[in-house]
This record gives C-alpha cells, structure tokens and sequence, in this order.
C-alpha cells in the first residue's frame, strides 16, 4: 500500500496499523520486551494489592526476619518477613505502588507545566522568554538532590512536599527542550501559512507547536521517571521523603539497612527492585526515542532480521 492510499485510510485503521508496527518494533527489541514484561508484572501486582488480591499485611512475630524461599510457609513469605514479621512480598508491592504512583505524578506535573513554559518562552520571547530562562538557570545553579533535601527540611516531609519540590528541580529540562524544539518549528512554512490565513498565537501553538513538540517531551518524561525515582528513593532513604505507616522503596532500604549482617533481604529485595524498574523505564525509553526517530528506524529493522 502506497503512501498516498495509507493516508486515506480511516482514523481508527491508521490507529490500529500504528499499534501493529509498534508490536513489531518492540518484538525485534530483547532488552525492551524484557524491560516491558517486568513493567507489566509491576502493575498487575499493584492491581492486585488495590483489590486485596495478596492477603492481609499482618503483623506475626513469629515469623521475625524469616528468610527468603521458605516455601514452607504461606506463598507471600517466599521472600521472607521483615523485623515485625510482616510479609517483604506484599511491602515491596505496597511500596512499589507509592515509589512509582509518586514518580508518575511528579513526571506528567514537571512534563506539563514545563512543556507550557518553554513553548511559550521559545514562541513569544522577549521579556517572557528571558524570565523563563532566568529561572531556570537559577534552579540549575543547584544541584537537584540539594535543592530537593532544603526544601523538604524546610516545608516537612510529606507525599505533597515531595511531589512538588521534585517536579520544582525537573522542570527547567522539559522547560529548556520546549523552547529549543519551538524556535525551530516556528519558523517551518506551515506556521507561517497558519499566521498567514489569520490563526491567533493561542491556536497555533495548540494546533501546530505543541504535536510537533510532543514526541520529544514524551521521551525526555519516559527518561526521566527513572530519574525521579532514584530521587524519590533517596530522599526517603535519607528519612525526608515517605514516612511511616506509609512504605516506599527508599524507606524499606532505610529501615533494613540495621539488619544487614543477620537480615540482609531487607534491603537487598527493595534495592533490586528500584534498580530493575529504572534499568526498564530507560530501556524502554531508548526504544521510545528510537522508534520516534525515522533516521534510526533501521536499528529496528536490522534487529528483526
């Protein structure tokens, strides 16, 4: 089917030959369809706990720092129990819906209003622009963790603090993208052409700007919850992010780290959780931009073969 005949096809059957040869690009991707299975294990197990699908989360001394793969016991001890005897299956699945509920969070408010200030700034300029681009040199001017580390000991630790202080030190780089790729595409004809035939500033930029920016933000945002979840992680190892009862990632490393020498699961499990699913957010990311990228649609294409 030629180029022509594609773009007469319906919506819906362009929509579904896009998600076909999306299949088949990760499908020529090991590393990516690696990276997406345990993507998909994550969330079916975060399902699960939401509907209380993995038992209850009880307290049972006797089973204090059971060690992994005691499959003698209940299946959610398999990974053992942490010092109060409580399940480390069913804490590390609890924690994993906070660590990444969080991450998500933090990304797509940073991806917003970043994507928002920099198509702007790059758009209009003048004093706007610079205002914008000051700001950001400013946040820059720090490094992330430290900035992240003043506010929270200033504003408290909570969910909301951390939420918005590290979306505060994300946005500047979805800021800076935006502005680059908008001063290249408004200067492309059908910009032009849109000013031309009486198309406000506002409708433009819905219209023309922000799809054609939107593929890059995307990958930047792919790319950077992994990032946001080191962060998240570290913070809450540090004893300023997630506070108990509530549990994340971070925390359960925290919380173990005193049991090393006769309980070392505790912190080992929720580590190799946090590596695992930032190792898969960047795998899939490179897969991501690859596939947005038609200069590199080869790499796929040799892969397959």
């Amino acid at each position: 089917m030629t180029d022509t005949s594609a773009e007469l096809l319906p919506a819906r059957a362009r929509r579904d030959r896009r998600i076909l040869w999306l299949m088949r690009a990760l499908s020529g991707d090991p590393m990516a369809v690696a990276a997406a299975i345990w993507l998909l294990i994550v969330v079916l197990a975060i399902a699960a706990d939401s509907f209380s699908l993995l038992g209850e989360n009880r307290i049972s001394l006797k089973a204090r720092n059971l060690p992994p793969f005691s499959f003698g016991q209940s299946w959610t001890l398999w990974l053992g129990a942490d010092a109060l005897g409580r399940p480390l299956l069913v804490r590390l699945i609890e924690a994993a819906s906070t660590t990444i509920g969080i991450a998500l969070v933090t990304v797509l408010t940073s991806l917003a209003g970043g994507t928002l200030l920099g198509i702007v700034a790059g758009y209009f300029g003048g004093i706007v622009g610079s205002l914008v681009m000051r700001i950001c040199d400013i946040i820059l001017g720090f490094p992330t963790l430290l900035v992240a580390l003043f506010g929270l000991y200033l504003f408290g630790p909570s969910v909301r603090n951390l939420v918005i202080v590290l979306a505060v030190t994300r946005m500047p780089a979805y800021i800076r993208v935006a502005r680059a790729e908008t001063l290249e595409v408004r200067e492309r004809l059908f910009v032009d052409a849109a000013r031309v035939f009486g198309g406000g500033p506002v409708w433009i930029l819905r219209t023309h700007i922000l799809p054609s920016v939107a593929p890059t933000m995307l990958t930047l945002a792919s790319v950077n919850l992994a990032m946001v979840m080191l962060f998240e992680s570290g913070l809450s190892y540090l004893g300023l992010g997630i506070q108990p009862p509530s549990v994340s990632w971070g925390l359960m490393v925290a919380q173990g780290q005193g049991y090393l020498s006769s309980a070392w699961w505790l912190s080992f499990f929720p580590g190799l959780a946090v590596m695992f699913t930032t190792m898969s957010f960047n795998l899939l990311a490179n897969w991501f931009r690859i596939v947005n990228d038609p200069s590199q649609h080869w790499r796929l294409v040799s892969r397959r073969r």
